[in-house]
């Protein structure tokens, strides 16, 4: 029995060593590929002054646009 206790033990350890290469693989993987879905730098922020009115281009019917000003 003492072999067949020293197989198995070594049996688990490979399955434990094999599962801990997956995962780190998947994890490289998974953030690898997020990271390349992200929009290429620089990022710049703008100021905006929020009393400025936006620039709208003008509505062709008032029905047409959410946000015409109507009285």
């Amino acid at each position: 029995m003492g072999i067949s206790g020293e197989r198995r033990r070594t049996v688990w350890r490979l399955v434990v060593v094999v599962w801990a290469l997956a995962v780190a693989v998947a994890g490289g993987l998974t953030l690898w590929m997020q990271d390349s879905t992200e929009p290429r730098g620089p990022y710049v922020r703008e100021r905006t002054d929020p009393g400025e009115a936006q620039d709208l281009p003008p509505c062709p019917t008032p029905e047409a646009c959410a946000y015409a000003i109507t009285p």
